[in-house]
């Protein structure tokens, strides 16, 4: 099953941004053939998210009349993008966050000599994901994280260049990147598979974790300027960065107030159009640090 060699396994993933109907096609004709040595046949669509309208309309018949032996499994990051006549005709099995208590037992486990503050911390910028809260742990993460807390700051410090802070979140998602490459080439290694197949998924891990570390990277900045709000109540068993809690202190004033909450929504609203839309990275988030400063300007200016 690893090696996803078993007769009775079938696993179909996207080739590029899709599954096509031709992919859709050849798996239909594997659908019809009987169990090989087990009882049933298992087939896991990887990614169905990304269903073009003809493979999944090729899909709808098997998914509402499947043979008896049988199981289709379909694997997607978001519902949104299937059709509805995909989802009407499948059991709905929902992967919920975990809780904050749940990722601070396993983070502490996996690194027993970091302190309280800092395992809550990880925990809740992982906001319920265990795999988030992991790859924290990482000294190469960690140091990204690291610039990116002082890119929140630098934003409302004396001298603040947008494009120098929007090449660091850049930066830190071609790395991520290349780590996925790195991975995915070694796994593959031990799978025996066409060489346009292998290229596919390997392009597909750095993509896929680009884009995922854009979007952390974002919600931890949003987090920062929400942090920034809650400091400067006083709210302080609310912060996120509790391990940053005397940065967020001093940080936290009465001035920066309006500025930070209009930041913390401007960084939410960036996030939301990389979720939906395909923007030049480089761009939006230049223009989103440029917004940034003058949230943070306007704010004082108003306060004086």
């Amino acid at each position: 099953m690893q090696r996803r060699s078993h007769p009775d396994l079938y696993v179909l993933e996207p080739l590029g941004d899709q599954i096509r109907i031709d992919a859709v096609r050849e798996m239909r004709r594997d659908l019809h053939m009987r169990p090989f040595e087990a009882q049933r046949r298992v087939y896991l669509v990887f990614a169905a998210h990304l269903l073009n309208d003809e493979a999944a309309d090729a899909l709808l018949k098997d998914l509402e009349e499947p043979p008896e032996y049988a199981v289709i499994v379909l694997v997607a990051d978001e519902v949104g993008p299937l059709p509805e006549t995909i989802r009407s005709r499948c059991q709905p099995i929902p992967f919920r966050r975990l809780s904050e208590r749940a990722v601070r037992a396993e983070v502490h486990a996996l690194a027993p000599e970091l302190s309280d503050d800092e395992v809550t911390s990880i925990a809740r910028v992982a906001s319920g994901r265990l795999d988030r809260a992991e790859r924290l742990l990482d000294p190469a993460a960690a140091r990204r994280r690291e610039a990116l807390l002082e890119t929140a700051r630098s934003v409302y410090g004396p001298a603040f260049d947008p494009s120098v802070a929007a090449r660091t979140l850049i930066e830190a998602s071609k790395e991520r990147a290349a780590e996925a490459k790195e991975r995915e080439e070694a796994a593959i290694e031990q799978l025996d598979l066409p060489a346009r197949e292998a290229e596919q998924r390997v392009r597909r891990a750095a993509r896929g974790a680009e884009r995922e570390e854009l979007l952390a990277s974002l919600e931890e900045l949003a987090s920062w300027y929400r942090d920034l709000v809650a400091a400067a109540a006083g709210a302080h068993k609310a912060l996120v960065h509790v391990d940053r809690a005397d940065e967020l202190r001093e940080d936290g004033t009465l001035e920066r107030l309006e500025g930070a909450g209009r930041a913390a929504e401007l960084v939410r609203e960036t996030w939301r159009r990389f979720e939906e839309f395909q923007l030049s990275a480089n761009l939006a988030l230049e223009a989103l640090f440029v917004e940034l400063r003058r949230a943070f300007v306007g704010s004082l200016g108003a306060a004086a």
